[in-house]
Order: C-alpha cells, then structure tokens, then sequence
C-alpha cells in the first residue's frame, strides 16, 4: 500500500523541496471555513494539512490554540461533523490530512471504529500528543488495518534510546518538537534542533519534520535547510483569529503561507 504523505515527501525530495505542514483547529471558526482554508492552503503551498480536534484540556498546546479549541467546541465541533467535512473536501482536494487528537477524543470514540471511519472519510494519518508509543498498542492494530498512519514525537529531552525506539515506529514522519514546553513558544536555537535533526536522521529513513516555535518565513526558511518538513500551527492559527468574522479572512491566511513556502523555496540552493 502507498500513503498519500509518503508520496508527497517522495515528490518533494525529487524536487529538492521540503515539506510545508500547516495546522489548523477543525471548527475554528467554523467547520465550513476549515473546509475553505483547506484548499486554500493547498492553492498556497502546502504539502501536508494537520486538523486539530477540539478538545477541552489541550495540555500540549498554548493559550493561542487553547483559544481556537473554545471557539470549535462552542460551534459543537466533534469527530461527528469532522468526518463529513473530510469527506466532502476528498471531492475537491487529495492533499494529505493528518488529525491532531488528543487520547479522549480518540478513546471515547473508541480504536476501531476511529481508524476505520477516520481512513473511510479520508484521513492520512493520526497524532495524539499525549499518548506516548509505549502505550500506542490498542490502536497499532486497527490503524494498520484500515491503512492510518500513525505519527509519534519527539522532544529535545528524549534519550538516544527513547529515539531510536520512536523514530523506527514512527509512520509518515517523525515529528520532532523544536522545544520543551507548549506550542506557541518562540524558536530560539535553530543549531541545536538541526544537531537532533541528524541525530534521528542516522537510525530512521522516515522523514522528519519539526514544530514548535516555527512563527515567520525566516523560521520556516531556517527550519527548512535541516529538516524534511516544517510544521506551523500556532503562527497560522493566530491569523485566522485576528481575521475572524472578516470576508478576507481565508484570503489572509493563504498569502501568510504563501509567504512561509515562498521563504522555504528561496533557501532551496542551500538544500541540494
């Protein structure tokens, strides 16, 4: 079987690109404006779109996407009018769509029937920040099974052991947290994650990608010449507030991506 997201980062790396991989609230501010910035993130550059579920206690994620969060949830944002909306936008788009769920939502819903509603609708692959590999074994079977990717993190803080074990089950691409601490932060030493970066490199020949702190052109340009993905969520999710309830809003954030892989394919001569 071929992912849609291995194919990607495969086109991408013959074309000495690299991954633009934009987060989005599913919901925020509506579920029929997610559907729009869907494709217009793509029309801007993007490789590969993760849509965050709403989820009450958000413990990764800073007050920016806690805020987007609370505005899905007030709308009745759920699993339930996610899936439809994935489903409707695979008429119009085949980018890769990744959900960001956290353990409950997933959970509540139950293993089985998520995989296998989640993959029916058009989902790629799957991140739940707080369920760690070790304890991943309930939904390795049924993901496989319906052909979901599942992606796992990694932190500054994880040790050469803890690295090696992630990065060889990791699907997709590893996705490798720039920082410790909640999204939003600011990326401080580019040098530092780039010394990670290779590190996972060595033992695994899945992608990585990084996030976490990626908040300008100039972030994503940097991040770009050491990794094969950069992932911008909370930058983006900051745009789509300030814009909210304005007819331009959808226009805005593309040309503030557009910005984001125009920084990333001027820094292409420094890739090859």
């Amino acid at each position: 079987m071929t992912f849609r997201i291995d194919r990607t980062f495969a086109r991408l790396r013959q074309a000495g690109e690299k991954a633009l991989i934009a987060y989005v609230m599913a919901g925020d501010p509506s579920l029929k404006e997610t559907e729009e910035l869907v494709v217009e993130l793509e029309r801007a550059g993007v490789d590969i779109i993760e849509l965050g579920v709403p989820f009450s206690d958000p413990i990764a994620d800073g007050p920016v996407i806690q805020q987007a969060a609370e505005r899905a949830l007030r709308n009745g944002t759920s699993l339930r009018t996610i899936f439809p909306m994935i489903t409707r936008l695979r008429s119009t788009t085949q980018v890769p769509l990744v959900l960001m769920a956290y353990y409950n939502n997933v959970y509540a819903f139950g293993p089985q029937r998520f995989c296998q509603e989640a993959v029916q609708a058009g989902v790629d692959g799957l991140i739940v920040p707080d369920m760690p590999l070790d304890e991943a074994g309930l939904f390795r079977g049924p993901a496989e099974a319906a052909g979901l990717q599942l992606i796992f993190l990694l932190a500054p803080t994880s040790t050469a052991e803890r690295r090696t074990f992630v990065a060889r089950q990791s699907q997709g691409f590893v996705y490798y947290v720039s920082l410790t601490g909640i999204t939003g932060a600011k990326l401080r030493n580019v040098a530092d994650v780039g010394k990670n970066v290779e590190k996972i490199k060595k033992i695994t020949r899945v992608p990585v990608a990084v996030g976490f702190g990626v908040a300008t052109p100039e972030d994503a340009a940097n991040v770009a010449a050491i990794a094969d993905g950069v992932i911008v969520g909370s930058a983006i999710v900051k745009q789509i507030a300030a814009h909210q309830q304005k007819p331009e809003m959808v226009k805005q954030v593309g040309e503030f991506v557009r910005s984001l892989k125009t920084a990333m394919r001027a820094a292409q001569p420094k890739l090859r």
